[in-house]
Order: structure tokens, then C-alpha cells, then sequence
């Protein structure tokens, strides 16, 4: 397999010079000395104005002669080539890749919508000009089938996976490096340098996004829930302690469990405990 190889041009201004002399020449002696052979350095001169070549900053000349690659010009400047070499100029800039959303299935079959956002910019001239057929549809195509190969190996969520480490979810350092890595190794047929890759947009289908809020709030719901139970079973068993250390009072186990029973009400009621004040004695 052919590599990249670097071309040196000939100056610019020099060879322009030396063509405006020749067409000069062939002008002079057309039109003074009446002889229809300078008409050739007039050809010859007009034929070699085609070689110049400009060529921009962060910009890049590929150069076929016949079929054969003679090379690439990567620096900046006014040349002269070769009238005969066909030119490609292939931009060296960064550039972006902003993908839309795609609906794939994560891990455990669910419906998601993602998408990935990719810096990237021609490393190898000869590589994208000769080994794929148009380098940008290349990185877009095998961007997008790395995203989807990348949502088929992770869960969305540990809520149907709980033995899952990572998730796309919350595993953002790891399946940004996974992505990166799978779309290198894809578009290194096409000399395509990944500058960064990472998902830029997450989210549950349309047709389950309702379904999956809902399970999401019960699952906080549940998990705060658990935390008020907790806290409360701490204060009860506090008051308890302190009530039986201080002698503040003796109870019965009866008397324990309906204290136990209307602390635990007050703390893990969702609106404010309103009292029955008794006016009568403890026992009536």
C-alpha cells in the first residue's frame, strides 16, 4: 500500500517570470520579425501558466500524473507544477461533526435516541483521496455505526441491569474513551485523525421516555422514602434511650409501642403532625 510522500514545487514568481518572458519573446518576434514560429513560445508560455498553483494555510495539493500519485504539497505558498498533473486540494482544517439524534437499542433491548459530536481532520492526504471513495461521507457513515455498535454494548440505565458497572448514563469517562477508540480504529483506513469524540445527546425513545420518568421518580421516591424510615427508626430509638435514662418517665411495652407508633407517624408523614391535646389523665 501506497503511503503519503511530500512534493517540492517549484517556486511560484520565479517561473511566472520566466513565462511572462517567453510569451514576451514570442510576442516580440510575431509581431517585429514576422516569423509564425514564435507563436510556440506563445503556446508554450499561455501552457505554462496552467502549473501555477496556489496553495492556502491548513490547506493540502494532491498530485496525480497519468494515474500515478506523485505526491502531496502541504505547505502554504505560490508554486509551480508540472502543467499536466491533476490537482485535488483537500482542506487540513478541524472540523465538526455534530450528529443527529439516532434511535438504537441500548444493551437490554430498550429504545434510545443518541447522538455524537466529533473533531476531526485529514491526517494522511493519500489515504483520503485514494483509499475511500469521498473521506466526509466515510466519517460520517462509520461515526454513526460506532455510536450504534457503542449503544448495543451498554445498558441506558442499571434499572433492568443492576449488575451493570457501566452504563451510558452514568459511565460518561468510559463510553466517551470506547466511542473515541472504536472510531479510530474505523476511520484510520481513511488517514483521519479523531481529535475528540463523545456522545453529546442521550435519551429514552419517545415511546417509552413516559413510562421510564415515572419508574425514575418511584425508584427517588423509594430511595427517600427508605432514608425518612431510617432517620425515624434513629429518633425513636433515641428518645427511648433518653427518656429510660433519665427517668423523665417508666412505660409499659404497651406504652413503648404506641409512643413508637405515633413518632413514627409524625416523622415519616408527608404534612405536618397536627396534636390532640388531652385534657384528661394518661389513662382516660
Amino acid at each position: 500500500m501506497k503511503d503519503e510522500k511530500t512534493f517540492s514545487a517549484a517556486p511560484g514568481f520565479l517561473m511566472l517570470f520566466l513565462e511572462l518572458i517567453i510569451t514576451g519573446v514570442g510576442i516580440f518576434g510575431l509581431i517585429f520579425i514576422h516569423n509564425p514560429w514564435f507563436v510556440a513560445l506563445i503556446i508554450i508560455g499561455i501552457f505554462m501558466l496552467i502549473g501555477l498553483v496556489i496553495v492556502n494555510p491548513n490547506e493540502s495539493v494532491v498530485l496525480v500524473l497519468f494515474g500515478a500519485y506523485k505526491g502531496s504539497i502541504k505547505e502554504n505558498g505560490f508554486f509551480w507544477i508540472n502543467p499536466f498533473y491533476t490537482r485535488k486540494k483537500i482542506s487540513l482544517r478541524a472540523r465538526n461533526f455534530d450528529s443527529e439524534p439516532s434511535k438504537v437499542n441500548d444493551k437490554v433491548g430498550n429504545p434510545i435516541k443518541i447522538g455524537v459530536v466529533l473533531v476531526w481532520k485529514v491526517e494522511n492526504t493519500y489515504k483520503a483521496a485514494f483509499e475511500v471513495n469521498e473521506y466526509e461521507h466515510f466519517v460520517v457513515v462509520q461515526s454513526e455505526a460506532a455510536l450504534r455498535k457503542l449503544a448495543g454494548k451498554y445498558p441506558y440505565d442499571n434499572f433492568e441491569d443492576e449488575e451493570a458497572e457501566i452504563t451510558l448514563r452514568s459511565g460518561v469517562e468510559e463510553v466517551n474513551h470506547e466511542l473515541e477508540k472504536e472510531i479510530v480504529e474505523r476511520l484510520e483506513i481513511a488517514g483521519i485523525h479523531v481529535i475528540e469524540a463523545r456522545i453529546n445527546y442521550i435519551a429514552y425513545a419517545e415511546e417509552i421516555a413516559s413510562a421510564m420518568l415515572r419508574r425514575q421518580q418511584a425508584t427517588a421516591v423509594v430511595a427517600a422514602r427508605h432514608k425518612i424510615v431510617e432517620g425515624a427508626v434513629s429518633m425513636v430509638e433515641i428518645a427511648l434511650e433518653q427518656l429510660s435514662g433519665k427517668e423523665i418517665i417508666e412505660m409499659d411495652h404497651e406504652s413503648k409501642a404506641a409512643m413508637v407508633s405515633n413518632l413514627m407517624v409524625v416523622l415519616c408523614s408527608d404534612e405536618s403532625a397536627r396534636p390532640v391535646v388531652n385534657t384528661g389523665t394518661l389513662n382516660h
